[in-house]
């Protein structure tokens, strides 16, 4: 068995295993871990293939991002999933259609099945020379799709730009620490000595 063998079988294994973790585990924020050991698994089998642009991808966008955000989600809510749980026989129709749909899919994706206008052969004589993928991906975008690449830039920067503006208004009604007026402060009036009796409070 070679090495890349290997590897597929060790990725796929990966991938299975904690793609029934994310599914079957009681603590959400144990099924995102799962989740982003199975975006790292994915990018292992995407390498193999000759893909290591995607797989960048998925680890940056995925693991780096979405997986996170997920995380933090789930721990700051706070949500209570013992009742979403509670409602699960009244989708376990629709659930076990989309399950039967997926495994159609598959076993159509595992067969020898061909469609009949297939693109395996321009797939394969698409490749420039001794180039790899993610440089082709490179000139594409920077000369034929510049002006699409650039425009899609400044919409996601827009997009950054008014959720800080959103998430960064100022309250009136909260107090805010004043660096200035605890520098220049008077020690002498820093600290009041009061006189307490027996048996009184401030």
């Amino acid at each position: 068995m070679q090495a890349s063998e290997m590897a597929f079988y060790f990725f796929s294994v990966v991938i299975v295993v904690s793609a029934i973790l994310v599914v079957i585990s009681r603590n959400p924020v144990h099924s995102v871990l799962w989740l982003i050991v199975t975006f790292f698994g994915s990018s292992g089998l995407f390498i193999l293939l000759g893909a290591e642009f995607l797989a960048l991808i998925l680890m940056i966008v995925y693991v780096g991002a979405v997986a996170v955000l997920f995380m933090f989600v789930v721990m700051m809510l706070n949500i209570n999933f013992d009742q979403l749980r509670s409602g699960f026989t009244r989708y376990l129709p629709v659930g076990l259609l989309i399950g039967l749909i997926l495994f159609v899919e598959l076993s159509l994706v595992f067969s020898d099945w061909v469609p009949a206008n297939s693109y395996d052969y321009k797939i394969q004589n698409s490749t420039i020379g001794d180039i790899e993928n993610t440089k082709q991906l490179g000139l594409v975008l920077y000369t034929d799709f510049v002006l699409y690449f650039q425009l899609a830039g400044i919409i996601l920067l827009i997009a950054m730009i008014g959720a800080i503006v959103l998430t960064h208004q100022r309250k009136r009604n909260i107090k805010r620490q004043d660096i200035l007026a605890q520098i220049y402060r008077d020690p002498e009036k820093a600290i009041e000595l009061k006189d307490i009796k027996p048996g009184q409070g401030l």
